[in-house]
């Protein structure tokens, strides 16, 4: 899969890796995108950190996961885990 944003069901998927799971049921994720700019033509990397519901607890740091857009969790929680993709090394 390629990472970034992906689609299901008109619902966006968010593919990144776990940075943070401090927080009970809450994992942190930083997603990374790259596009080239328009006039330079040079190959830009943008990043966002999104708090994702982790019901089971089950994430790690170093974890490679899909959360899916929901409804508003709590104040900063958008979505949720859909899938580990990768466990840590």
């Amino acid at each position: 899969m390629t990472v970034g944003k992906q689609h299901i069901n008109k619902s966006l998927l968010y593919e990144g890796r776990v940075v943070s799971n401090s927080m009970n049921k809450t994992v942190v994720i930083v997603v990374e995108t790259r596009k080239t700019h328009p006039k330079f033509k040079k190959i830009v990397r943008r990043s966002i950190k999104i708090k994702v519901h982790d019901e089971k607890n089950e994430c790690t740091i170093g974890d490679k996961i899909l959360a899916i857009e929901t409804r508003p969790l709590s104040r900063e929680k958008r979505h949720r885990l859909y899938r580990i993709v990768e466990k840590a090394k």
